[in-house]
């Protein structure tokens, strides 16, 4: 049954093709009371076939019909079946050796792109693996010293010693928290059996609750926030448009060096919805810029405070997540210094409302 189905398309797509060749050489043939280009333009149609269909069966199998089809309808005799003519073998001869080199160059580069897709995405689920063992590592062997020197030297320490060495351990695992939430959707955006289920949502609403968690996290930081004045709304699974936001936001406190200034800017264009988070560090380098959402970022060459070694896999996530939407995002260096992360999203059409 999936066999049928997936030769019905290409089989469909030749006998089209097919009949606009036949059209345009009636047509040609009426008009000009000429046949002289009957054959090239079945073996441009032959090419075409072969190009858009897999294998080489749907090419080889326009060959045949195009050579009866000429045969039968522009070749004298006109609307009979003679194959002893020597132009008639030579056009039949030339349409399939076109598409057998057709259909076999073809082959050849869908072959090559598959192997190339599987050679990249298993760079980048390399480029991330070795992004998490690096971020774990961290936390992690900081939760351990913290622990162990609340445990060794127990009795020597002084109560806010100890409040000091247990709130770093809840800030680490706080952010191991964060990292197997990414991971986690990193696993289940990128499923293909995945669909993302959207619901309509009030983007003030959700930048509220964004805003309120994160005030929770960073006290300290303070947000700039600036959007319109219309009711926007936007199909999207919440929780996820919030791991984006939360993940950009956080991004530029642990990242962004030298930073005072936090801006997270709403405006729309059309029926899309531009949210862009932008603060005024030290930025980043153009080069680095271009691969912050595929993981790929080296340790020594993100912009850090220090409190964090490297970008993580939040903006692989945020890229996933937006791209299951059907949104784009993307990161540029902001005029005066510092970073803009900007993602788009559609936002509901509301003209029959």
């Amino acid at each position: 049954m999936n066999e049928n189905k997936k030769y019905i398309p290409d089989f469909g797509f030749m006998i089209i093709i097919l009949v606009l060749m036949y059209l345009i050489n009636y047509i040609l043939k009426e008009t000009f009371a000429t046949h002289t280009m009957v054959a090239a333009i079945f073996v441009l149609g032959i090419f075409i076939i072969s190009l858009r269909t897999d294998g080489y069966l749907w090419g080889i199998l326009a060959s045949a019909l195009s050579v009866f089809i000429v045969n039968f309808t522009f070749t004298a005799p006109y609307y009979a079946f003679d194959f002893t003519i020597e132009e008639n073998l030579a056009s039949a001869i030339i349409m399939l050796v076109v598409s057998v080199i057709t259909s076999a160059l073809i082959t050849k580069i869908r072959l090559y792109e598959k192997e190339k897709l599987e050679s990249e995405q298993e760079r980048i689920r390399a480029n991330l693996l070795r992004a998490i063992s690096h971020d774990l590592r961290t936390p992690l062997t900081s939760i351990y010293g913290s622990t162990s020197t609340v445990i060794q030297h127990y009795d020597m320490l002084d109560k806010m010693k100890k409040l000091d060495l247990l709130n770093d351990v809840r800030d680490d695992a706080y952010w191991l928290i964060q990292m197997v939430e990414n991971l986690l959707s990193i696993t289940r955006v990128g499923d293909k059996t995945f669909a993302i289920k959207k619901t309509t949502i009030v983007l003030e609403e959700l930048l509220e609750s964004v805003l309120r968690k994160f005030e929770k996290r960073h006290p300290e930081q303070k947000i700039t926030v600036s959007m319109p004045e219309d009711f926007i709304m936007i199909p999207m699974e919440a929780l996820l448009i919030e791991q984006v936001l939360m993940n950009l936001l956080e991004n530029a406190v642990l990242h962004a060096k030298g930073m005072t200034t936090l801006w997270l800017n709403v405006r729309t264009s059309g029926n899309t919805a531009i949210i862009e988070v932008a603060d005024d560090g030290e930025g980043m380098r153009v080069e680095d810029i271009e691969k912050l959402f595929t993981g790929t970022v080296k340790v020594d060459s993100s912009v850090t405070d220090g409190k964090r070694k490297n970008m993580g896999i939040g903006l692989p996530v945020c890229s996933t997540i937006i791209k299951a939407h059907g949104g784009t995002i993307t990161a540029k260096q902001r005029e005066g210094g510092g970073m803009t992360f900007c993602f788009t999203l559609e936002m509901e059409d509301m003209t029959d409302e």
